[in-house]
């Protein structure tokens, strides 16, 4: 299957246009249209219908491999390019919004860094593809337990930090007062999704009171103070919020994870970044 051919119907399917598609990619229409006819013929069945622009029952189920050949690609691409020592610049580094703790903006040398923070969900992506060269990603998981990574290329994976979780809510909430939370006695709160910040917790049974879709922490926060929703954040966060009631999590036993991510090739000054904010040994002293 040519990989240039599953990028156009990727695009097409993501824009429901082949006009767009062709836009985007800086092809004609025609050679838009003969990509998905290429690729129809190869696979025997159609996988796009044309008014609308739609998958078909094929196309959805090619786009859910699609992705993940695609990121493996151009993980491939940047592991090659990396070998091949690229000239020095500056280093950007990805990270999730909860992962930028005190000790990582300790950690950072004064000059050459870029910081870039990205949903939890887009850091291995980033470091995969060689858009950023390393990353901070962070998530609830048991004590000493790795977090549960996209499988998108070989990465080095190294724990740096744990810390506990807190539930934030709202001061007149009746469980303010509580010295600590179950969270299977919230599964029925309304809780804020916040797929950038702090996804909700596995548990909810419940649809969310409200989406937001930003990475900013002082405005998670005030929405859960202000009783928009429950929000379950690092308890470093949750009572630095300014406002609300932080009430530690007790069970399940989870911690709050912070893991750096490298590429499994890397040297100079992007290896003593590494070293530096945790990687340790793969990369010598």
């Amino acid at each position: 299957m040519d990989p240039h051919l599953l990028r156009t119907f990727v695009t097409v399917a993501r824009l429901s246009s082949f006009s767009g598609a062709a836009r985007e990619l800086g092809y004609t229409q025609s050679a838009v249209s003969q990509h998905i006819a290429a690729l129809e013929g190869d696979l025997r069945t159609e996988l796009l219908t044309r008014r609308p622009v739609e998958p078909t029952p094929a196309g959805a189920r090619l786009l859910e491999h699609a992705g993940p050949l695609l990121l493996r690609l151009d993980a491939a691409r940047a592991d090659v390019l990396r070998l091949a020592a690229a000239p020095p610049g500056r280093i950007t580094l990805a990270a999730s919004p909860l992962a930028v703790g005190p000790g990582l903006l300790a950690a950072l040398p004064a000059t050459g860094v870029t910081l870039r923070v990205l949903p939890p969900a887009e850091v291995p992506a980033a470091v995969a593809t060689g858009d950023c060269d390393l990353g901070f990603v962070d998530g609830p998981a048991a004590p000493s337990d790795p977090l549960r990574l996209p499988d998108v290329a070989p990465l080095v994976v190294t724990g740096v930090a744990e810390e506990e979780l807190a539930v934030l809510l709202p001061a007149g909430h009746p469980l303010a007062g509580r010295d600590a939370l179950r969270l299977e006695d919230l599964a029925d709160a309304r809780w804020l999704d916040a797929p950038g910040v702090a996804p909700l917790p596995g548990a909810v049974r419940t649809a969310p009171a409200l989406r937001y879709e930003g990475t900013d922490l002082r405005a998670l926060c005030a929405l859960a103070a202000a009783g928009h929703g429950l929000a379950l954040l690092p308890g470093r966060v949750a009572r630095t919020a300014g406002a609300g009631v932080a009430v530690p999590l007790c069970s399940p036993r989870l911690v709050h994870r912070t893991e750096l991510l490298a590429p499994a090739t890397l040297s100079g000054a992007a290896a003593a970044l590494a070293v530096r904010l945790g990687a340790g040994s793969p990369y010598g002293p």
